[in-house]
């Protein structure tokens, strides 16, 4: 026997290696045969065993002096990922979704809740942070389970490596809508609040939601209410230039056109408390049968 030959898939690479009585002016074999000749030392006879899954197709590739031989393993072909462009970025297509043995109703019944995103839009200093820690307070008082993600906060973490440009903004609204839809498959309420100027990004955060799902909280209060509270000194910044961008004075606020609840400043005292307009949210989500299993 002159060596031992193989059967590939097709024809590879044929090698020519010292030792193997490889010539390298021989062209690769066109029976697609990858040869081993039988070693003419009898110490060197070791018994090679072969079996049908000892060996696979090795892909043709150029090779220079500094590259590595790369094999294409059908058995590892599950591992194999095609990418695709998104946004500049690669992203795997061959991701699929795993179903949990614990459904949302599972869930809910468990909470005695439904989950869902109360999403509370309005300028700066219209009083969002303040209505939503008071109705978190509100429903925690009742037994029901919220989370609320504030703008600011979200900024110190999940969305620290944005700014305020628009294109950022929008990766801002588009992440919160994101884990606020997680919270509310939990069967969390989650209190969403922040500026999110524009109607364009929160009918995107609308659209990740089950129908219902989304309650959206416009707080109506007028630019002049707003920046006479400047609670963090914003406008007088904006005003003097020294922050471009700001929502209300050189960047525009899209106020909803068919929210689902409307908390209007009227100037009362008591119409006008973040606990009464804690209420009037409660009020809607209870009609809504969002307090209960």
């Amino acid at each position: 026997m002159e060596g031992l030959a193989i059967r590939a898939s097709r024809p590879s690479i044929f090698c020519s290696l010292p030792g193997l009585g490889g010539d390298p002016q021989r062209r690769p074999p066109t029976d697609g045969f990858l040869r081993f000749p039988a070693s003419s030392n009898a110490a060197d006879n070791t018994k090679l065993v072969v079996n049908s899954s000892s060996f696979h197709p090795i892909s043709a590739v150029n090779v220079s002096t500094q590259a590595s031989l790369t094999a294409d393993f059908p058995a590892l072909s599950e591992t194999n990922v095609k990418e695709e462009r998104m946004n500049g970025e690669k992203k795997a297509d061959n991701i699929v979704w795993h179903e949990s043995s614990i459904c949302r109703c599972d869930r809910q019944q468990l909470l005695q809740q439904k989950g869902c995103v109360i999403w509370i839009t309005g300028l700066s200093g219209s009083g969002k942070s303040t209505v939503a820690c008071a109705l978190s307070k509100a429903l925690f008082e009742r037994g029901k389970l919220t989370y609320t993600l504030d703008g600011d906060n979200v900024r110190h973490g999940l969305n620290r490596d944005l700014t305020f440009k628009a294109e950022h903004r929008t990766e801002n609204i588009r992440r919160i809508g994101e884990v606020a839809k997680l919270f509310a498959d939990v069967g969390v309420i989650c209190i969403a609040s922040l500026i999110s100027p524009y109607r364009r990004d929160r009918d995107e955060c609308r659209s990740l939601l089950r129908e219902g799902d989304f309650v959206e909280v416009f707080m109506d209060v007028p630019l002049s209410v707003c920046e006479s509270r400047d609670p963090k000194g914003l406008y007088k910044l904006a005003r003097a230039g020294k922050i471009k961008g700001f929502t209300g004075i050189d960047d525009p606020y899209e106020a909803p056109l068919n929210c689902e609840v409307v908390l209007k400043h009227t100037g009362d005292d008591v119409s006008s408390s973040p606990r009464q307009m804690a209420e009037n949210i409660i009020f809607y989500l209870q009609n809504k049968g969002y307090l209960e299993g």
